[in-house]
């Protein structure tokens, strides 16, 4: 069903008293374009911790297969989301995300002092945390799948070696899986989070409490 963006009830749900308190946070296309992400990054992340790491090489053992799926979950990485861009919820998401508002700073400087509480924290429908960690992950898939291409197709840029890019891969690939770990807990942290993006909708207290700016 459709909802405005900051409505207490999405259009269609007044007679369901367990959504009367709730906002729609996310359509059903922005939580398919997440879930299909996390799928193919857990992919990603766990084929090449086996390739990476001897024992767990030899533990599991069919080192092509587990090469083959590394390869192409990563190639289909950025697929979701560009797919995800024939939705307006999505793209409005995105213009979100790519855009830093006078209280971004804000944020970023109250959540430096640690001991700020969420709601002197003030941020839009994503705070300055997210935007951060989402442009930075992009920039990195991006690194990833190049050198990946790099490391796969020997030869297609002679000016690099296949050594600078699996050295940039594998650094790279830390930083990726510090991030994603850094990410985990922040989101098991904040069950409404989750819930977010399990059923959508979010109820307006946690709304109200940790994106201010985002509800009229």
């Amino acid at each position: 069903m459709p909802s405005t963006a900051g409505s207490t009830t999405p259009t269609g749900t007044t007679g369901r008293p367990e959504l009367r308190d709730r906002v729609r946070r996310f359509s059903i296309v922005e939580r398919t374009v997440h879930q299909t992400t996390v799928l193919l990054m857990l992919l990603c992340v766990t084929t090449a911790a086996c390739l990476y790491f001897a024992p767990l090489s030899q533990l599991i053992g069919r080192r092509h297969l587990l090469a083959t799926i590394h390869v192409w979950s990563g190639i289909a990485l950025p697929l979701p989301s560009l797919l995800g861009l024939f939705s307006a919820a999505f793209r409005a998401d995105l213009r979100r995300l790519n855009r830093f508002a006078p209280y971004d700073r804000q944020w970023l400087s109250a959540a430096l002092r640690r001991r700020t509480a969420p709601e002197a924290r003030p941020a839009g429908k994503f705070n300055a945390g997210q935007k951060l960690y989402a442009g930075s992950l992009a920039g990195a898939v991006l690194v990833m799948l190049f050198t990946g291409l790099l490391m796969w197709c020997v030869g297609l840029l002679p000016f690099i070696s296949r050594t600078s890019a699996i050295f940039v891969h594998d650094l790279v690939a830390w930083a990726i899986a510090i991030a994603l770990i850094a990410h985990l807990r922040k989101a098991l942290a904040d069950p409404e989070a989750l819930l977010a993006m399990r059923t959508g909708h979010v109820s307006r207290t946690w709304a109200e409490r940790h994106h201010k700016h985002w509800l009229p």
